[in-house]
C-alpha cells in the first residue's frame, strides 16, 4: 500500500523581516503562519499519511510562546501525523523552541524528531529517520546513521535532515552541516527530504529539498511550494508533485533606463499578479532627463501604495538635464550661469564633484517645479 506525504521545510515562524518596517513587516510574519495553515489544509485535502517538516519550522528558538502556540494552532486541519525535525535555527538545544512546546502540551498527532531514532507511524507501511540537529553548526554528517538504521521487511524508508548536500548546491561555498550526495543510496531510502535550500530542488537521486512554503527571498528558485509525494512501495521510483502554498510573490528587477523613465514603470505594470501581493526590489540604472526623474519618482511613490512593499534602489541611475529642462528653470543673468557651470561639472566624468553637481541641479529643478505648482 502506498505511503503518501507532505515534504516541507523552512517556515521560520517568527522571522522578523527588519528591512520591510510597520504593518507591511507585520503582515509578512503573520502571513507565515496562514501558510501553515493552507499546508494542514492541502494535507487534509490529500489525505495524506502524514507532513513531514524538514527543519528550520520556527526562526529561532527565542520565538515567543505566543507564536509557538499560534503555530500549534493552525496545524489542526490536518488530524494526521506532523513530524517536526530540529534545523539549525531552531536546534534541538537543551532549552529550545522544541521544549517549550513540549511543555504547553502538545496533541498526540505531532512529532517532535528531535533524537535519532526510527518513527514508525503507519503499521509498518513507512518508517522516517530523522537528522535532528543538536546545534546550529555540526561538523558530522547528522545522517551517518540512516545507513545502518532497522526498518520492517517492506517498509518505505524516508530520510529527513537539513543541511546542505554536497558539492551539489549553486552559491555555495563550504556549507556546515554537509549531507553525503549518496545517502539515499547507501540508506536504501525511498526518498530523502531536506531542508535548509528555499527552493525547491531535486538534489540528487529520490534527493530533494521542498524549499520555503512562503518565500521570502528575491529569488527565481520554486519557492512558495511543497511537495505532495508518494512512495508506492522500495525500490519503485518517487512520485513528486508541486503544490503552490505561498501567498506573497517576491520579485527582483533590474531595469537600465536612457532618457526616460517608461521601462521602470513598464517593468511594474508587467507584474502579472495582484501588486499587493508583492515584495518588489527595483533596482534602476542609466540615465534620466531631470523631467523624467521627477516622474519617476512620482510614480516610484504610487506604486510604493499599491504593493505590499517596494525597495527602490535608484543609486545606479545618473541625471542627466537636457536642454529642456535646463530652459524650464526659466532663469537669467548669475542663476542660468551656476546651472550651466554646474551641468558642465555634472557631466565630466573626471570631476570628484560630479555627483554633488548632479545632486544640487536636481535640488535647483526640483524646488523650481514645486514652486511653479504651488
Amino acid at each position: 500500500m502506498a505511503f503518501r506525504f507532505i515534504h516541507t521545510a523552512d517556515w521560520q515562524i517568527g522571522k522578523p523581516f527588519a528591512h520591510v518596517a510597520g504593518d507591511p513587516g507585520a503582515e509578512l510574519r503573520s502571513q507565515r503562519i496562514r501558510t501553515v495553515q493552507r499546508i494542514a489544509e492541502l494535507a487534509a485535502e490529500a489525505q495524506v499519511d502524514a507532513v513531514l517538516v524538514a527543519g528550520d519550522a520556527f526562526d529561532s528558538n527565542e520565538v515567543a510562546d505566543r507564536t509557538i502556540f499560534r503555530t500549534v494552532e493552525a496545524l489542526k486541519p490536518f488530524g494526521g501525523t506532523w513530524v517536526f525535525l530540529p534545523g539549525n535555527h531552531d536546534a534541538a538545544l537543551a532549552h529550545s523552541v522544541w521544549t517549550r512546546a513540549r511543555a504547553m502540551g502538545l496533541p498526540d498527532n505531532i512529532v517532535i524528531a528531535d533524537r535519532p531514532e526510527p518513527v514508525d507511524r503507519w503499521n509498518g507501511r513507512a518508517t522516517v529517520l530523522p537528522a535532528p540537529l543538536r546545534r546550529r553548526r555540526e561538523v558530522m554528517d547528522q545522517t551517518d546513521w540512516f545507513d545502518e538504521a532497522p526498518s520492517p521487511e517492506g517498509s518505505c524508508r524516508v530520510g529527513l535532515a537539513h543541511g546542505s548536500v554536497a558539492g551539489r548546491l549553486p552559491d555555495r561555498g563550504d556549507s556546515s552541516n554537509e549531507i553525503r550526495d549518496d545517502r539515499a543510496e547507501r540508506a536504501r531510502l525511498c526518498y530523502l527530504a531536506l531542508g535548509d535550500w528555499h527552493g525547491a530542488l531535486r538534489i540528487a537521486p529520490r534527493t530533494w529539498y521542498a524549499g520555503a512554503p512562503e518565500p521570502d527571498r528575491h529569488k527565481a528558485n520554486d519557492s512558495g511550494h511543497v511537495h505532495l509525494v508518494t512512495l508506492d512501495g522500495p525500490g519503485a521510483p518517487e512520485r513528486v508533485e508541486m503544490r503552490a502554498v505561498g501567498h506573497f510573490a517576491w520579485v527582483r528587477l533590474e531595469v537600465e533606463l536612457l532618457g526616460t523613465c517608461d521601462k521602470a514603470i513598464q517593468a511594474l505594470e508587467a507584474l502579472g499578479r495582484d501588486p499587493r501581493a508583492c515584495v518588489v526590489s527595483l533596482v534602476l540604472k542609466g540615465s534620466v532627463s531631470l523631467s523624467e526623474r521627477d516622474r519617476l519618482e512620482r510614480a516610484l511613490a504610487l506604486w510604493e501604495a499599491r504593493l505590499h512593499h517596494l525597495d527602490a534602489d535608484l543609486g545606479g541611475l545618473v541625471d542627466d538635464p537636457s536642454a529642456d529642462d535646463l530652459d524650464a528653470l526659466d532663469t537669467a543673468g548669475f542663476v542660468r550661469l551656476a546651472v550651466e557651470r554646474l551641468r558642465a561639472r555634472a557631466q565630466d566624468p573626471a570631476d570628484p564633484e560630479a555627483a554633488a553637481a548632479r545632486m544640487a541641479l536636481r535640488m535647483i529643478y526640483l524646488d523650481h517645479l514645486r514652486g511653479a505648482e504651488g
